[in-house]
């Protein structure tokens, strides 16, 4: 594996969770994230995504944002950019977090380079969460490597008409943990909320 960034804060953090999901998200997708990344964060919880266009990016800048820990699993080498118009976020992920990859510096992304990506973000997560999912999305390929490695997939419910909401609601159908917000994040991953408040300005 090859890596940039800050490997020293894999010591500090205490739990991974692997945020993915459709590349043309809806308003309800965006709002989730934001809402419930954030949360999470306090508790020692880092974020993992694939650098893809929208949930992906989402979830990294949601951590960014917030004074949290964030991984890249990359498609490519450390020394490209896709989608191009990420070049920043890489720059500031790289600074902030960690980008990692598979690929020697030099390396172009390649389809078949992506599925395999998928089978890194689930195994360095304790689980996956699944925010908006279409029937084909690759982001389920996500989720069957997670079940795979025997890592908890968690899924963010959403309306039977909603194409976007399709794969997400047949892998809650099919056992996956629905998600209805950051508590059950913590509860999956063996955090107790309630053990003590770090959210307190006390």
């Amino acid at each position: 594996l090859f890596y940039k960034g800050r490997i020293d804060l894999l010591c500090t953090t205490e739990h991974f969770l692997a945020v993915v999901g459709s590349r043309r998200m809806t308003a309800y997708g965006r709002r989730f994230v934001e809402e419930v990344i954030p949360p999470v964060l306090p508790y020692g919880v880092g974020i993992i995504s694939g650098l893809a266009r929208g949930i992906d990016t989402l979830s990294h800048l949601a951590a960014l944002q917030n004074q949290g820990f964030t991984i890249a699993c990359l498609a490519h080498g450390l020394d490209s950019c896709y989608p191009p118009e990420h070049r920043d976020i890489m720059r500031e992920i790289a600074e902030e977090g960690i980008l990692l990859s598979e690929h020697a510096p030099g390396v172009k992304a390649l389809k078949n380079f992506f599925p395999a990506r998928n089978r890194l973000i689930s195994g360095l997560s304790h689980a996956v969460l699944l925010v908006e999912a279409g029937l084909n999305s690759g982001s389920l390929i996500t989720a069957e490597f997670a079940a795979m490695q025997g890592r908890d997939v968690l899924a963010v419910p959403g309306s039977v008409y909603q194409p976007n909401s399709v794969g997400c609601n047949r892998l809650i159908r099919d056992g996956a943990i629905p998600v209805l917000d950051y508590r059950d994040i913590l509860v999956a991953l063996a955090i107790d909320p309630a053990a003590s408040d770090v959210n307190s300005d006390s």
